[in-house]
Order: C-alpha cells, then sequence, then structure tokens
C-alpha cells in the first residue's frame, strides 16, 4: 500500500478519528464539485487512541454502518495516517532520474531519512518540482510510516466492505480542503492560520499563498470541555458528550464551563502562533480560519477575532459545491469545520 499512488475515480474519503469516523463523498457535475453524500458516526472511548486504531472490528463496524446510513455507493476508499505517524522529508534528486532508479535510489539512502528497518514500512515519494538549490535537481518529498500502522487502517476499511486505493497524510488532505476555501477569504490574504481543535490535541498550520508552510500539535482540545461537563454535572463521558452536542445543559452551563473553555482555546491559539513568529520573519496573519469541532460553537469565531484582532473565518470547504438537496445544509454548516480531512481525501478522486 503506497502513501500517495495509484489514483483512482470516485473515491470514497474515510477520516478515521479519536471519536468518529468520517465519510465524505464527492462527485463532478457539469465542471463543479458535487457533494453527494456525507455522515459522522461516533465512536465509543478507547476504540482509537492516539490515531491509533485499538479495536479494529468496532472501527469497521463503524464505518460499515455509516456507509449505510449514507447510501454510498462506491467501494474504493481512500484513507489517511496522521502526521505525527507519519515521517516526511524533502530531499533533492536528480531531475533526470526515472520513477523506477529515484525510488531505488530513495532505498538505498534510506537509513539517512528513516529510523526503521525498510521492511517495516510504507515508503512513498512524489516530486515537488524544481530544486531550489540547482536546475539540474528537482524537489522529492518522502514520505515513510510504519506498515502496522497503515495496515490498521486498510485491515478496518477491508472488513467494512471497502478496498483501500490510496492511505494519504491527514495533512495534506487538510490542506487539499483548505485550498477549496481559500479564495473566499475576505482581501486575499497572503499569510492564513488554520487552527485544527481536535478531540485531544490543537493543530496549527501556516499557509503561505494558498500552501501550508509550518505546523505545530498542541495537547489541547474538545476532551477538556467534555471532562469539564462531566465533573461539574456527575454526568459519564457518553452522558457528557451528548449533551455537549445536543445542548441540553444547565443554564450555568455557558458562563460556568464554555466560556472558560473558549478563552483557555484562545490562549493556546494565542501560544502557538508566538511559537510560530518567533521562528519566522512575520508577527502577525492576515486571517484565521477555525476548524475541527469545537470550532461551531456559537460565538466562538467572534471572540477569536475580537481576543486576536484579525478576521476569523469557520471552515467550510465545501462553500463553492453544490449540494445533495437531500443534504440538510444547516447540519452541514455545523459539520463542516470537522471535515476537512475527510474532504481533502474525498477530493484524491480528481487528482
Amino acid at each position: 500500500m503506497r502513501l500517495f499512488s495509484p489514483r483512482g475515480r470516485h473515491l470514497v474519503g474515510v477520516d478515521v478519528c479519536a471519536t468518529s469516523i468520517k465519510i465524505v463523498f464527492i462527485e463532478r457535475q457539469h465542471g463543479t464539485f458535487h457533494l453527494k453524500t456525507y455522515g459522522i458516526e461516533h465512536l465509543a472511548p478507547g476504540v482509537v487512541v492516539d490515531k491509533t486504531i485499538i479495536d479494529i472490528e468496532a472501527v469497521s463496524m463503524a464505518i460499515a454502518a455509516l456507509a449505510r446510513r449514507c447510501q454510498v455507493n462506491g467501494r474504493e476508499a481512500v484513507t489517511a495516517v496522521s502526521g505525527s505517524s507519519v515521517i516526511t522529508k524533502i530531499i533533492d534528486m536528480d531531475l533526470l532520474l526515472t520513477d523506477v532508479e529515484r525510488e531505488a535510489q530513495i532505498r538505498l539512502d534510506a537509513e539517512q531519512y528513516i529510523p526503521y528497518p525498510l521492511e517495516e514500512v510504507n515508503l512513498d515519494f512524489e516530486v515537488l518540482g524544481p530544486s531550489l538549490l540547482d536546475e539540474n535537481l528537482v524537489q522529492v518529498l518522502l514520505a515513510a510510516s510504519r506498515s502496522e500502522n497503515v495496515e490498521l487502517y486498510v485491515d478496518a476499511l477491508t472488513l467494512a466492505g471497502f478496498k483501500t486505493k490510496i492511505v494519504d497524510i491527514e495533512s495534506h488532505a487538510i490542506e487539499r480542503a483548505f485550498g477549496l476555501m481559500v479564495d473566499n477569504l475576505s482581501n486575499m490574504p497572503e499569510l492564513v492560520a488554520l487552527v485544527d481543535i481536535g478531540h485531544h490535541e490543537t493543530t496549527l498550520y501556516v499557509a503561505k499563498d494558498g500552501k501550508f508552510v509550518y505546523s505545530r500539535e498542541q495537547l489541547f482540545g474538545g476532551l477538556q470541555l467534555t471532562e469539564a461537563i462531566q465533573n461539574r454535572y456527575g454526568l459519564s463521558f457518553e452522558e457528557a458528550t451528548i449533551n455537549k452536542l445536543e445542548h441540553t445543559l444547565p443554564d450555568d452551563y455557558y458562563p460556568e464551563i464554555l466560556i472558560p473553555f473558549m478563552e483557555s482555546a484562545i490562549q493556546q491559539i494565542t501560544r502557538s502562533l508566538q511559537f510560530y513568529f518567533s521562528s519566522s520573519p512575520y508577527d502577525s496573519v492576515d486571517h484565521l480560519v477555525l476548524a475541527g469541532g469545537s470550532s461551531s460553537i456559537p460565538g466562538f469565531a467572534g471572540m477569536v477575532q475580537q481576543k486576536l484582532g484579525v478576521p476569523v473565518t469557520v471552515a467550510n470547504p465545501f462553500i463553492n459545491m453544490t449540494i445533495n438537496p437531500y443534504i440538510n445544509n444547516e447540519q452541514l454548516t455545523i459539520d463542516a469545520p470537522s471535515l476537512m480531512a475527510a474532504c481533502g481525501l474525498a477530493l484524491r478522486s480528481f487528482d
């Protein structure tokens, strides 16, 4: 199983994360992307831990159930492994090498780049373009992930009735989805921060002219909000999650729990940005995009904009797509920020 190719058509994007499975299926109609179907299936705690599948049967059952609910026609899928389990490196190689020669050379030199035996990894590469060092060289993106990690995702999809055509890298999928919406940001910003607030961690991506040039992860996410709800109201994890999603918590939830969580999230965003500024020639960004489930919290984007003093947009990679009339648009707007990776995976159909 390679990490970049082969490419296919009408692939189902399947994003496996700590709390849920997300499916996105996109077609092209009259030259325009069309969201045919999507869905989210929640997972019990412990099924996926630190982006590693622990209970493969539970994951495969969730994928199969979600595919049935979404009435997915295709049985070929693309999924992703997370950046933390993938080693990537850009190397310069001879322009005239064929792909076969390039792969042979990479394997010969692999121990320079990969701290694992070659037989334990899935390895792939992609030519990015001309080298900055020499006109006779090209930049090559090398990616490797432990085979056992890749195989868990492939096996889960196989048990669910899918054939995995591509295993992508999560950050690449998010960048692909970001590219769909960047032109809709106000004032054509040059430097954009995308903040993805996940369950366990928050990732800052900085994009220059639409391309990611920096990323940084911090241990902070929606889990803190769920745990605060548990502790405050004496609920189980499942009860706290359901009440959070369905907005059925007591009146003191907003001032006592939600406001402090949003303030903590803004502190984490500010800290991540400061780390970036300290290692770059920039001291501000032109725009900030919020992604991940927590970014849909009412009033959160406005609070971030007020505190940071930059325009803030909540991510919606489907903004320029036509939408299947059977899809609830109001619910899609709520779900869209957490569907960045799944959307980016589904877009591999059109590479």
